[in-house]
């Protein structure tokens, strides 16, 4: 009986596994069954057991994909709660990088492929598991900001953050994953991770310094 039961777990393991990577790579609707479970080495109907139907595993996936992205790369980057603003400003922004350029944590690829071609079937489960890591996001950008952080620019400043994270790094790692993108200027670029985050702190803190400077003026 024990033996029945570990190989269940380890079966259902196997597949949310497979599930994430296969979910990531082809969206919700391209995946099928066979791809899963031909990846999980389980048989076809071990979905269905296991989970009950192919919309559950998805979501049970993209759940798994997270936990194992946050243990992997913790939304803090390794900045401690009494490090000024920015160093923690930083520590998030590495911490996104990194879960993004991960080619082992798949949240952030099934994530984009839900955008490009949505089910619908994951919008509340990432709101919850999503909103306490944005909060604190914003409460950093709040300290950063100063005086002037109104409710409008904080939120700005975050989605700023979020779509240069997103922008670059996909790029960057598209550009090496697809031949037809690949240019000489872009393959002798040494891009890292690190370097990109002391890119992008720099970039935030000048925008925040040149909105700060307008918002003084405009008082004047």
């Amino acid at each position: 009986m024990k033996k029945q039961r570990s190989d269940a777990l380890k079966t259902r393991l196997r597949l949310l596994e497979a599930a994430s990577e296969v979910f990531g790579r082809k969206g919700f609707w391209s995946a099928t069954h066979e791809d899963i479970c031909g990846k999980a080495n389980a048989n076809t109907a071990a979905i269905n057991y296991h989970f009950g139907s192919k919309e559950n595993l998805y979501i049970e996936a993209w759940k798994y994909s997270f936990k194992k992205s946050m243990e992997k790369h913790p939304p803090e980057g390794g900045a401690l709660p009494g490090d000024p603003p920015e160093k923690r400003l930083r520590g998030r922004i590495l911490s996104y990088l990194q879960r993004i350029a991960d080619p082992e944590t798949y949240d952030i690829d099934i994530m984009l492929k839900e955008m490009a071609n949505p089910t619908d079937l994951l919008v509340e489960i990432i709101t919850a598991t999503t909103e306490p890591i944005e909060r604190g996001f914003k409460s950093i950008l709040k300290e950063v900001i100063g005086k002037g952080a109104t409710k409008d620019k904080i939120g700005f400043c975050y989605m700023s953050i979020l779509c240069m994270c997103f922008g670059q790094m996909l790029h960057f790692r598209f550009a090496s994953e697809d031949t037809r993108m690949q240019r000489p200027s872009l393959m002798t670029f040494d891009i890292k991770v690190e370097k990109l985050v002391d890119y992008i702190i720099e970039f935030i803190m000048a925008g925040i310094r040149s909105l700060n400077e307008t918002s003084k003026r405009d008082k004047r």
